[in-house]
């Protein structure tokens, strides 16, 4: 794999991924392309924003089998970090899945992370890191405004958990850019 193109390098990292039958480092993977570990850091982070699913774990990158298809809803969301567990149930306990957190800051972008929230365990994992004050919720450097994709079994099931987090007070309203670049 050579340098080349960034989109046929981006190819070659897909494939590699691909190929691989445990995590591929940055590191392994910038040697393999001849490029630096920060271009390849890029490069990821392109293919994330156009669908792709690589996980960066401790142990470098994997590339998740594509999901089987659901229904996938976006939420636009205002509240404080004391209530991110009471969203997150509202969302697990009616069968949706939160696959990601995301801001819009406008100095930074998009700024987000996969999450893959489905059960109240995970919920409990996820404050529970929270609370240890390593780092704070994406939602603090938006005044509280953030984004899920919550995917789910069936449309009914979005529209439940719509419903619901409407009537806690959490949804706020997306603009037409917003579900036009977003969803």
């Amino acid at each position: 794999m050579s340098a080349g193109s960034g989109e046929a390098r981006r190819e070659g990292i897909l494939e590699a991924l691909r190929a691989a039958s445990e995590p591929l480092s940055g590191s392994a993977l910038a040697e393999k392309c001849g490029v630096s570990r920060q271009v390849v850091v890029q490069d990821v982070a392109l293919l994330r924003e156009r669908g792709e699913r690589i996980v960066s774990t401790n142990r470098g990158y994997v590339l998740l089998a594509p999901s089987p298809s659901r229904p996938t809803r976006l939420f636009k969301c205002r509240h404080t970090a004391a209530q991110t567990a009471d969203e997150l149930t509202c969302v697990v306990d009616l069968g949706g899945r939160v696959e990601d957190v995301f801001v819009n800051h406008r100095v930074y972008g998009k700024v987000s992370s996969e999450l893959g929230i489905s059960s109240r365990r995970d919920v409990e994992r996820f404050t529970a890191e929270l609370a240890s004050g390593v780092s704070a919720p994406l939602l603090e450097v938006t005044s509280g405004y953030h984004f899920h994709h919550v995917s789910a079994e069936s449309e009914a099931v979005l529209d439940d958990v719509e419903r619901a987090l409407a009537a806690r007070g959490y949804l706020a309203e997306l603009t037409d850019y917003e579900a036009a670049t977003f969803a």
